[in-house]
Parts: C-alpha cells; sequence; structure tokens
C-alpha cells in the first residue's frame, strides 16, 4: 500500500467552541422574526415598516450591524442594490433587489473568500402574487437563520482567510440576488474560493412522515459548464467527471464536518440540484466559482411555494410550526465546521499537473508554488478509481513537485496544501501537462 489510510480532519479546540456556541433559540428567533413580515415577496412594499421585503431587509441589516459592531472592525455590513427590469416572466415591473452582505476581514489571506448565504424573499402558489401570506419559515428563512448565526458567533473571531455571510433576495423570481452578487465578485476579479447555499435546511420530516433528523445533502455539480470544450474534453478522456470543483468541495465537507461534534451525515448528490429546482448556488457556478447546496433530506411539498391554507384535510404553507429548530442548529454546525476549516487551510494547489508525455508504472505531478503564510506543506491523496471518497494520504513535503509508486492508471490522485495548524484544503485534480 503507497501511503497510509486518510483519516477524517478532527475539529480543533477553537472550533469545537465555535460549534458548540450555534444556538436553537437564536435560530427559532430569527425565523419567527422574519416570519412575521407576513410575505418577503421580492414584489412585496419595500417602505412599509412592518411588511414585506423591504422590512425583512431592514431589519436583517440591522441585526448584521449589531454583529459586526462587536467585531472591532473586521466584520463590514453593505446593502448592494440594483433595479431589476421586466423580464416578462416573474419581474412584472422594475424592483429593487438588495442582498445584505456582512464580510469578516481575513487576518492572513483577506483576499481569499468563501461565501455563505440564504435567500430571504418568499413566495405562494402564484409566483407573482406578492400581496398573499408568504411566511418562508423553511424555504428559507432557515437558510438565512443560519448565515446570521454563524456571523455572530464567528464575528469575534480572527479566520485567515475572508468568510462572507449574506442574506439574498430575488431567488424565487429568478436568482437575481445572489446573480448580481456573483456578477459583482466576478467583475471585481475576487477570489472566491467556495460558496455554499442553504436553501430549504429547515426540517427533516417528508410529506409521509418519514424523519432523518441528522441528516442533510449537498449537491455537487459534475462538470462546470464553464470549462472551456478542449479541458472538457480532457476531463472526459481522463474520467474526471466526478472530480469537478464542486464534487472536491462537497469532499472536503464530508472530511472535517460528518463526525460527532455536528452529529451529522452528509449524503453528496452527484447533481446540480433537485429536479426542476433551482438554488443560489448555480450563479456563483456560473461565474466560474466554487460552490455547492445544502438542501434538507426528505421535502414536504406542501410546505413550499404553497398558500397557506387547509384543502382536505391537509395544511398548506410554508409555516415556522414545521419547522426543526435543532436540526436548523446541527445543520449549521455543518456550515460552520465546512466554512472554518476551508478559511483556515492554505488556499487549494493551483495548476496542478501529471506527467503524461511518456508511458510509466509511476506518477509524476507539479504544482504552482506558493508562498503563502499558513503553508507548511503539500500531501497527495488517492482513491480506487469507483471509490466516491479519499482513501489514502502521502505526505509529499513543501515541494511543487513529486513522483509516486503507484500508476496513474489505476487511481484518482489529487494535490492538496497542508497549513502549519493542520487544517488541509480541498483537493485539487490533476490535468495531464
Amino acid at each position: 500500500m503507497v501511503g497510509s489510510l486518510l483519516t477524517p480532519q478532527a475539529p480543533d479546540a477553537e472550533l469545537q467552541t465555535i460549534l458548540s456556541e450555534i444556538d436553537p433559540q437564536r435560530i427559532e428567533a430569527i425565523i419567527t422574526k422574519l416570519v412575521s413580515f407576513g410575505t418577503r415577496h421580492t414584489l412585496s412594499s419595500q417602505t412599509d415598516p412592518n411588511r414585506g421585503v423591504g422590512a425583512a431587509r431592514d431589519w436583517i441589516e440591522q441585526q448584521m450591524r449589531s454583529i459586526a459592531a462587536a467585531s472591532d472592525g473586521q466584520m463590514e455590513v453593505t446593502v448592494p442594490s440594483y433595479i431589476q427590469e421586466v423580464d416578462g416572466d416573474r419581474i412584472p415591473f422594475p424592483v429593487r433587489i438588495s442582498d445584505v452582505v456582512s464580510t469578516l476581514r481575513g487576518s492572513v489571506d483577506p483576499g481569499r473568500y468563501y461565501v455563505i448565504s440564504g435567500h430571504y424573499d418568499t413566495r405562494c402558489s402564484d409566483p407573482n402574487d406578492y400581496t398573499c401570506d408568504a411566511p418562508g419559515a423553511d424555504d428559507d428563512a432557515s437558510g438565512v437563520a443560519i448565515a446570521m448565526e454563524l456571523a455572530r458567533i464567528m464575528a469575534t473571531r480572527r479566520p485567515a482567510a475572508t468568510i462572507v455571510f449574506v442574506a439574498v433576495a430575488g431567488e424565487e423570481q429568478g436568482l437575481y440576488g445572489s446573480q448580481f452578487l456573483a456578477q459583482t465578485y466576478k467583475n471585481a476579479s475576487m477570489n472566491v474560493q467556495g460558496m455554499f447555499t442553504n436553501d430549504i435546511v429547515g426540517s427533516s420530516t417528508a410529506d409521509d412522515g418519514t424523519k432523518d433528523p441528522y441528516t442533510i445533502r449537498i449537491f455537487a455539480q459534475g462538470s462546470p459548464t464553464t470549462e472551456s470544450a478542449a479541458r472538457a474534453r480532457t476531463r472526459a478522456t481522463i474520467g474526471g467527471e466526478n472530480d469537478s470543483p464542486a464534487r472536491e468541495l462537497a469532499r472536503f465537507v464530508v472530511g472535517v464536518a460528518e463526525n460527532d461534534y455536528t452529529q451529522m451525515n452528509i449524503p453528496v448528490v452527484y447533481r446540480l440540484d433537485r429536479f426542476l429546482r433551482g438554488g443560489d448556488h448555480r450563479p456563483f457556478l456560473e461565474a466560474g466559482y466554487t460552490a455547492c447546496r445544502f438542501t434538507e433530506p426528505n421535502e414536504n411539498y406542501a410546505h413550499q411555494h404553497q398558500d397557506v391554507r387547509i384543502e382536505n384535510g391537509t395544511q398548506y404553507g410554508d409555516l415556522i410550526e414545521f419547522v426543526d429548530f435543532d436540526f436548523i442548529a446541527r445543520v449549521g454546525k455543518v456550515n460552520a465546521a465546512a466554512l472554518w476549516s476551508l478559511a483556515n487551510a492554505p488556499a487549494s494547489p493551483r495548476n496542478v499537473t501529471v506527467n503524461t508525455t511518456f508511458l510509466s508504472n509511476d506518477s509524476q505531478f507539479k504544482w504552482l508554488t506558493s508562498n503563502e503564510t499558513l503553508l507548511a506543506g503539500y500531501e497527495a491523496l488517492w482513491r480506487p478509481t469507483n471509490a466516491p471518497f479519499w482513501t489514502h494520504v502521502i505526505p509529499l513535503g513543501n515541494v511543487n513537485t513529486a513522483t509516486i509508486d503507484l500508476s496513474k492508471d489505476n487511481v484518482i490522485f489529487g494535490i492538496r496544501a497542508v497549513g502549519t495548524n493542520g487544517y488541509a484544503s480541498p483537493a485539487t485534480y490533476p490535468f495531464p501537462g
């Protein structure tokens, strides 16, 4: 056997403390307040102080500014917005789309970003009915509550890289808020290394009563749609379809967050999203960033995108009575473990290549040298070609080339960076070079 068996990365003392501070009662208070606005439909009032998307936006901003006040100037809160013109579908008149963005600046590598989001807008059965009550307790006050709770807990701490906590609008009308944010980051050439959206993470009970309160799905896209045609052909030729950046990120999440501290199982779903559905990770993927989606394991469609009503004895509507706050807190722990581990590890190696210029039974790799302060060295990961997760690890040292006595034809390799603090990055899949 080449290398040793890979063991999951256990949380250190600081991360254990972070996880212990996630409070189901605070999550309940956030969701209760968001539901109290009656509707948060993107087309609803932006000036009414008590009802509508504007009141919700202003309250989230107020809360985030209060959280940032404890950060000693390291967290900045902004509300970027734009006017979305009529789209012929779900935007029948021009409307302002506003995101609430709380940026916790990294202490060592502030130019590297990780983003967590939930969407604060809601809808009823008719996606353009902005007068009906649309409580949106699960979809998606649950995701917003996680972003806000993690912002509260991390604001007083100092991650090495930058973490951004976001509540976006316009999701139900066409992913407009996340598209605006992703394009803003892309236009500014911001180095977003990973993004998670939490959308419908509030209940583990299915429509048939099935409960699975210790599981959260993570959706991970396969081959990136932004790859060039030539790179896509190469990926298909070498069998790299299951080693897209999104799937490496999902594997990383399982490795750092599926443990006794979160109490959660994290099945990786090998697709962009559920059938007939979309989420705020997609605009980030389309902008060329790495992104995944968290969603509860069993959905009850009577509690999503429905007018609040009782019909044939069945309660419809996204009501707070169907939300499990302890479950959301555990999902929050998964996100916290992933974000903190990403932000305190070195960046993933860049331009990793495997030498395919001649036939051999070993494997030769090279990658770009990094001068990161956090960096201690590199490791090679490998797994059988039919295995979903990395199984073995080989220490390489602080180098930028390596020859491994294991055939590249028989296994799948990845190269990851390891920090002086023990945190390791997601692996990078090597392409021929």
